[in-house]
């Protein structure tokens, strides 16, 4: 990937990498991006004319050997998602052919492409700002529907739109202080009222933007939840039935669960469904069961939501309450199972559900979604990341001190200091300021191809 011993020429050479998953498919991609991208193409490739703009069918050849019948999309630069000439060949999606069309490609002069490093050429390339590019990364690891469609709005430039909106805010109050400073004789300083002003209102844009980072870090990272209970009182039945399908075993024979299960459940946001094994004595139980219980107590106590699940027929027993004691303080809700074996209702606050009958499970799903999913609009109205809201978080300090410096009518001049940080930190998001570090780290975390 980038580093800072890169030479120039390394960086910009004519780079190749499959772009589609390695697997048995209709289609597969390899792209080629960079000066030599036609010229390596015309040498393996025998069919239609290579117009950019246009598709071309033929053959990939090897020497006069055929390896695949494909299509080819070409770009010329500027005109495509690099910014540089750019050869796409769509051929048969089978592992093997794509390798064989890739090694040929390499044999030909391209070299191998390393992680993100398309995105990277279209970032350095000014194709999109690095917001745009993060939100590439985000959309192609989408753990959900609901996160694609709020990544893809960065993608589109609304974070970079913001940004860019609250920089020029924050430059035009710049500006009228420098101009004062720079022309004393012609320029009135603004007054510290009209600062003032302008500063809170620009805190508060800030702040729109940061209120969405906690409901970003849940939609990207997704949460967990996990099941737990004593054993037989039909954790892995629930677990089976909130992912409709037969994961984990179910018997009559308490301990059938020895360790966690997870997986994972789209309810707008991305759920890690925990199974655990039943927590009871461990002197009753054998080596394998005792560290299921263990970790069972360590997914509870890690997760972000807890279903304590009891059995309500036989109601909470002692050692339920031993086991609800437990998880008492973490989020969690209450369930009682097995209701359609009796007519007891024990208190408001516990979810009466069947896993046979499937009653009570699908107003125990909107009540999972309603807590984990518990955003206003304005929560998710931008998508932001670690680094972008720790940039935010900056910029926001910087802007703090600069009111404060102005309700105490300090010299313009040191005010001035700290709105040129905030612009800084604002500028990092977008990528006007960068460091390779920064760079590295962000595109280190892409696929190759991407």
């Amino acid at each position: 990937m980038y580093n800072s011993d890169m030479n120039i020429t390394q960086e910009f050479d004519t780079i190749a990498a499959i772009a589609t998953p390695l697997g048995t498919g209709g289609v597969g991609v390899i792209r080629i991006s960079g000066d030599e991208s036609f010229h390596i193409a015309e040498k393996i490739f025998k069919g239609q004319p290579l117009i950019p703009g246009h598709i071309s069918h033929g053959w990939v050849e090897d020497k006069g050997l055929k390896i695949d019948e494909v299509i080819i999309l070409t770009f010329r630069n500027p005109h495509s998602f690099t910014g540089e000439d750019i050869i796409e060949i769509q051929c048969h999606g089978g592992v093997n052919v794509v390798k064989n069309i890739l090694n040929l490609i390499l044999k030909n002069g391209a070299r191998m492409a390393e992680r993100g490093e398309f995105t990277k050429r279209a970032f350095l390339n000014k194709k999109m700002d690095l917001s745009q590019a993060e939100a590439v990364a985000d959309l192609i690891h989408a753990k959900t529907q609901n996160f694609a469609i709020q990544s893809a709005k960065n993608l589109s430039g609304m974070l970079q739109q913001k940004v860019h909106d609250i920089r020029g805010q924050i430059f035009n109050s710049l500006s009228l202080m420098i101009a004062a400073i720079d022309f004393p004789d012609d320029v009135n300083e603004p007054s510290y009222d009209l600062l003032i002003d302008d500063f809170e209102k620009i805190i508060k844009e800030v702040d729109r933007v940061l209120l969405c980072a906690k409901s970003s870090d849940i939609l990207r990272q997704g949460v967990k939840v996990a099941i737990v209970g004593r054993p037989n009182v039909g954790k892995s039945s629930l677990f089976n039935k909130l992912l409709n399908t037969k994961r984990a075993i179910v018997t009559d024979i308490a301990g059938t669960t020895r360790d966690v299960i997870k997986e994972t459940l789209d309810m707008d946001v991305a759920v890690t469904l925990i199974d655990t094994a039943g927590i009871r004595d461990t002197d009753e139980v054998g080596k394998a069961e005792e560290l299921g219980i263990e970790f069972s107590k360590q997914s509870a106590q890690e997760a972000d939501l807890i279903l304590f699940v009891y059995d309500s027929k036989k109601g909470l027993t002692d050692e339920d309450k031993v086991i609800y004691d437990l998880i008492k303080d973490k989020k969690h809700l209450i369930v009682a199972n097995k209701c359609d074996l009796t007519e007891k209702r024990e208190a408001k606050n516990v979810r009466y559900i069947s896993t046979l009958t499937g009653e009570g499970l699908e107003e125990l799903k909107d009540k999972i979604k309603n807590i984990i999913c518990n955003f206003s609009a304005e929560e998710t109205e931008f998508v932001t990341n670690e680094r972008q809201a720790g940039c935010l978080i900056k910029c926001r300090e910087s802007l703090v001190r600069a009111l404060n410096e102005a309700k105490r009518e300090e010299l313009q001049d040191l005010i001035c200091i700290d709105i040129k940080s905030a612009l800084l930190f604002l500028d990092e998001i977008t990528g006007e300021v960068i460091t390779d570090e920064i760079l590295n780290n962000i595109f280190d975390h892409f696929c190759i191809g991407k």
